[in-house]
């Protein structure tokens, strides 16, 4: 069982990881679209810079919540490193529960916004509700929670010994 829940959170991770990576690229072809029309066509095109800006957004979410897991994401360890082995886990375990918090309070205003702009429209890209550019909020959110929870209940995703989809056993940092 604790198995199969690894193997879920290791799927969801590299979701997570494959959204914030095309979205980058996405990105990455639609800026030089919006150069071509405005300098060679002689036109300014209206929907690159919003779909840039939404994949940003998306990027930056969904690439937290990837960060986290993998350990990768800002911390100043300075001091904790320097701390006892009892007082290091204890700020461990207070720093998960402030970004539970801060994971919670993304989901629930992040839904509160999108439903709350859902029968708004953007002036250049009228086919999209506003609610939807926000649901990156409340997801990442609701990811970097399930992550969050997994750090606090089985450790960091490092610590553990990984079955790549081969079904073949890899050791931590190998």
């Amino acid at each position: 069982m604790k198995q199969k829940l690894h193997n879920t959170l290791d799927l969801l991770y590299l979701t997570c990881i494959w959204i914030a990576g095309l979205s980058i690229v996405v990105m990455s072809l639609i800026i030089p679209v919006g150069v071509f029309a405005r300098y060679v066509l002689g036109f300014g095109a209206q929907w690159p810079e919003p779909i840039a800006i939404l994949l940003m957004v998306i990027f930056t979410f969904m690439g937290a919540a990837a960060a986290y897991r993998a350990g990768a994401h800002i911390a100043v360890a300075m001091v904790t490193d320097r701390l006892p082995r009892h007082l290091q886990k204890a700020c461990r375990i207070i720093v998960n529960l402030l970004m539970l918090t801060i994971c919670l309070f993304m989901v629930g205003y992040g839904t509160k916004l999108c439903l709350e702009t859902m029968n708004q429209t953007l002036a250049a890209l009228p086919w999209i509700p506003v609610g939807l550019t926000y649901i990156p909020v409340p997801l990442g959110g609701l990811f970097t929670l399930i992550f969050v929870l997994e750090n606090l209940f089985f450790g960091t995703q490092y610590q553990r010994a990984v079955v790549r989809f081969d079904h073949q056993v890899e050791e931590a940092g190998a």
